[in-house]
């Protein structure tokens, strides 16, 4: 079983570069498969949920080409079937975005319904509710998610709820619908931006990502790009989180700073120095951070996808700090597990009530999901002893190279497979005892 066993209480400190985006990259490469000619993906993030999406996509004909480990050509001309019903697919939540490639191109797509991470419902209800408005039929049969039409004709939308999944999907599909396609209540993330502009290279006519209106004139086909992901935000912000928790000094690189303006607020406002500059931001803790509230909400708003990252470091701050998750109803599965280093968090409902302590004390947890195993590295980072973190192929989904790059940065973590391993790693750091 894959283990990360860290020794923690070393301030991280150095620089770090962060990778594409891995939640752009899933809606990108499914975009990709639209054309009939190859599209180059660049900057693509080395991470398991980009790997099982890329071999969904070859099982469908495409022609998949990984010419480098960040870059990667496709062409859906060779396409031979619209069922999508790998055993892998079934683990990750945005394989649901061939839906909306296939619908587009070929008016018919049948997708095993998506799993991932056990952080709460995440229904569909708003896609099919998309695919429909533009002429589709939809249902949910023996575990698969089956849409078809004869035609597809641009329609306006109001999503009930804002939902990165379905407005990421519906534009897919309303870029070879005919005529002009209105989504309303759209979600604003970066990568929602990201695959607008995926498009609009290949030939589509998308305006207003990143509104709270898109505007989609419906296309005849999409031809070969070029195209770069943007920089991960999330992968940006946990490295932020882990110099606060640790009272380092971290200067991530490759980043679009914008993007991260919640997050570098809400660090200046419990105590870190917060630097920017033209792709990089700064983050220095020199002493204990104080408390703050947080609530989840939609991009510009502070993420949820940071929520467990950010309670980390309030778990560790002076005073007393509410967290509220307005997004997903079951993110505080990790919670437990902190408890378990030591911390003092009292969960009630969708709210968190967090009174900081002075250190966490290593210990054996398990991963409950990505993010939170992200926050649980950066618990055991921050922690006095050893910690033993299980369940590990969680947070492998979305952080390439996570261990190496905290290595770089003074962290002493370790990936490891048996007892043996850890006994090993405890006589090098010596660490006999928890």
């Amino acid at each position: 079983m894959e283990q990360y066993v860290i020794k923690g209480g070393n301030p991280l400190v150095g620089d770090v570069v962060i990778g594409g985006a891995k939640n752009a990259a899933l809606g990108i490469l499914a975009a990709a498969i639209m054309a009939d000619e190859f599209v180059t993906v660049t900057n693509l993030p080395d991470v398991k949920d980009v790997n099982i999406l890329l071999e969904a996509i070859s099982e469908t004909g495409a022609a998949v080409v990984r010419d480098e480990r960040h870059t990667v050509r496709l062409n859906g001309k060779t396409i031979g079937s619209c069922v999508v019903d790998n055993s892998y697919v079934k683990k990750m939540r945005a394989s649901y975005y061939l839906l909306g490639a296939l619908l587009g191109k070929y008016h018919h797509a049948e997708v095993a319904l998506p799993g991932g991470c056990n952080i709460g419902s995440r229904p569909i209800d708003q896609h099919l509710k998309g695919f429909r408005a533009l002429g589709a039929t939809g249902k949910i049969s023996n575990g698969m998610i089956i849409v078809d039409a004869k035609k597809l004709v641009g329609a306006r939308i109001y999503f009930d709820k804002v939902s990165v999944g379905a407005t990421i999907n519906v534009m897919l599909a309303a870029t070879l619908a005919e005529g002009r396609t209105v989504l309303e209540n759209v979600a604003k993330e970066p990568h929602i931006v990201d695959v607008a502009n995926m498009l609009n290279s290949m030939g589509a006519n998308i305006k207003g990502a990143g509104t709270d209106v898109i505007r989609i004139e419906g296309v005849k086909k999409l031809h070969g790009a070029e195209y770069s992901v943007i920089p991960d935000q999330i992968e940006a912000g946990t490295f932020m989180m882990a110099a606060a928790a640790t009272r380092g000094d971290i200067t991530v690189k490759n980043v679009i700073p914008k993007h991260l303006d919640c997050l570098s607020s809400k660090l200046r406002e419990i105590g870190c120095e917060v630097s920017e500059f033209d792709d990089a931001v700064r983050v220095v803790c020199k002493e204990r951070l104080h408390a703050t509230s947080v609530n989840t909400l939609p991009y510009p708003g502070f993420p949820t996808d940071m929520q467990p990252q950010m309670s980390v470091v309030l778990a560790l701050a002076r005073g007393t700090s509410v967290v509220t998750e307005s997004i997903f109803d079951n993110r505080f599965r990790y919670v437990d597990e902190l408890i378990r280093m030591g911390a003092s968090i009292q969960v009630e409902s969708n709210i968190a009530i967090i009174n900081g302590i002075e250190q966490f004390s290593g210990t054996s947890v398990t991963v409950p999901d990505l993010r939170a195993g992200a926050a649980l590295v950066i618990a055991g980072l921050a922690a006095q002893g050893v910690s033993v973190l299980e369940d590990i192929v969680y947070i492998k989904r979305g952080y390439e190279d996570f261990a190496e790059k905290l290595t770089s940065l003074g962290g002493i973590i370790e990936e490891v497979e048996t007892e043996k391993d850890i006994q090993r790693f405890r006589l090098k750091n010596g660490t006999t005892n928890w």
